[in-house]
Formats: C-alpha cells, structure tokens, sequence
C-alpha cells in the first residue's frame, strides 16, 4: 500500500526542548547578540570575525544538544506516512533522530562554504577562522541563509507542500517569511495539523486542528491523531 505524503514544517519551538535557544527571544536579541549584527551580509563585510565566532559558539550548542522526543516521535511517522521534514532550523537534530528525508530552508550549521560562492560547499565540525578558505579562494563562512539573503531552497519545498496529503506545523510562530508562507501552499482541503506553545493567528486556514503544547507533548498527541489517517 502506498504511503500518504506527510509534509512537517518545523521552526525553533522544536529544538528549544533541547536547550538550543529560539532564533530570536523576547528581548529582540539571540544568545546576547543583535540580529543585525551576526545574520546579515552587512554583518559579515563588517565584521567576519564577529560572525564565525557566534556561529562557531552555535555549533558548539547543537553538537553538544540531543534529539527531543518531539524529533523522534516525527522520525517513528516514517514507519507510517512518506515523511518529508521541512525545516526552518539550522541544526542537525531530525537527521540524529532518525529522519531521512529533510530539507533546510535556512542552511545547517555543520556546512561551510565559499563568500563567493553559495554551491562551494564543506562539512564542518570544529571552528571556522578568518584565513580559511575555499578552493575558488573565498573566505569560508556558515552555509547559513541570512537575513536580506534569497532562500533558495524555497523553490525545493513549495512543490513538496503541494503534493502532502496532511501537513503539520510544529514549534514555529508562522512570523518569519517566505518559509511561513508555505502554509498557504498546502491543498485547502487536506487534514492539516499546528503544535506550538501559544498557536498563531490560523483562522484563514482549512481543516486545522490546532494542538496548544509545547513540541514534546504536541507531537505525542499528533501521533494519535494520525493513526486516524494512516
């Protein structure tokens, strides 16, 4: 029997239970740094130092984090659902929890690649310092999606959400574009699913079931809903 497509937009609320702190807190800063300071290109041709030293200290916090149970409660969908996870965080904690199809909107701390080239890329599991380059001779930096940067990887995941046959929505406030607009892609009459702390404005949105928890606890209610579905 051919599996339903499961298409699973995730944002920071997920890895939060993991201790990795969420893309931007109250106080409009990440980890003590502005934004515009260390996620811009601005940032970097003003200060690259700065920004390999905050993203080199990020990869550190995700080596160091560990799956969640909401990671492998979306890993045990694989057994019955085409899963593909979409995500908009730049660690690698799905991959360790056992999924095996996700695409990164935002770019994955543990790839590195040439300032000139964004198709110039390298794994990385220690430090990048000013001074190392690419083969094309480029500075390395984070294989990171800054802001005022094209995510490209968009043009992957539309035709991804187009196709599902029940999409979820978990730890991600539906605030940062274009990936929330992906939500507008789903098919208007498909079973779509929201897990966050606090749900977003949604009521435009068709055959929503909206689950008010955080990520650990939403995702084992979200397995038991889908067991309707397989």
């Amino acid at each position: 029997m051919v599996k339903k497509k499961l298409v699973v937009l995730t944002g920071a609320g997920i890895s939060a239970e993991s201790g990795l702190k969420t893309f931007r807190d109250s106080d409009g800063l990440w980890e003590g740094y502005n934004i515009e300071d260390v996620a811009t290109p601005r940032a970097w041709k003003r200060n690259p130092g700065l920004v390999l030293d905050f993203y080199n200290l990020r990869r550190k916090n995700v080596a160091e984090a560990n799956p969640n149970a909401a990671h492998y409660g979306l890993a045990k969908l694989q057994d019955h659902f085409d899963v593909t996870i979409i995500t908009q965080n730049i660690d690698d904690l799905h991959e360790r929890a056992g999924s095996t199809k996700v695409l990164h909107l935002h770019g994955e701390i543990f790839k590195m690649r040439s300032e000139w080239d964004e198709e110039n890329i390298y794994e990385i599991k220690k430090d990048i310092k000013l001074g190392d380059v690419a083969r094309d001779g480029g500075q390395l930096r984070p294989h990171i999606v800054w802001f005022e940067e094209p995510v490209t990887k968009m043009e992957e995941a539309v035709p991804v959400v187009y196709t599902a046959d029940i999409f979820v929505v978990v730890g991600t406030s539906l605030a940062v574009y274009p990936a929330a607009g992906l939500v507008n892609y789903a098919p208007e009459l498909i079973p779509k699913f929201i897990i966050d702390k606090t749900i977003p404005y949604t009521s435009s949105i068709r055959n929503l079931t909206s689950i008010e928890k955080p990520a650990t606890a939403g995702v084992g209610e979200l397995l038991t809903l889908l067991q309707a579905h397989q």
